[in-house]
């Protein structure tokens, strides 16, 4: 199944109207330490043990540092019946260099 991917501008002017995502910051807690945008933290290694956390009905956008490992988030949620995942292309690096330049590249 194809990772729909999301680009860093359009989950910006979607956050920005107020539309009901879930941003799934998959990054381990250290890096979402150093910096993030507000997502909700689920660590990859965490996620079969904390999908209860997630709705199926809500939009999720997967968000690491710099894309695969939301791929590998969207890959194992889309395994489990989720329908609405996505992943931000490029993670926090893109974010960082194209959204909000604030975002602290590491």
């Amino acid at each position: 199944m194809a990772v729909h991917e999301i680009e860093a501008e359009e989950l910006k002017q979607r956050l920005d109207k107020g539309e009901n995502l879930l941003v799934l910051d998959v990054r381990d807690e250290y890096e979402y330490e150093i910096t993030n945008i507000g997502g909700h933290l689920i660590p990859l290694a965490e996620l079969p043990k904390r999908m209860m956390e997630l709705s199926m009905s809500q939009e999720i956008v997967a968000v690491c540092k710099m894309g695969p490992r939301g791929v590998k988030a969207v890959e194992y949620l889309q395994q489990h019946g989720f329908t609405h995942v996505s992943n931000l292309h490029g993670g926090l690096r893109a974010w960082s260099d194209r959204v909000d330049r604030t975002v602290r590249r590491y």
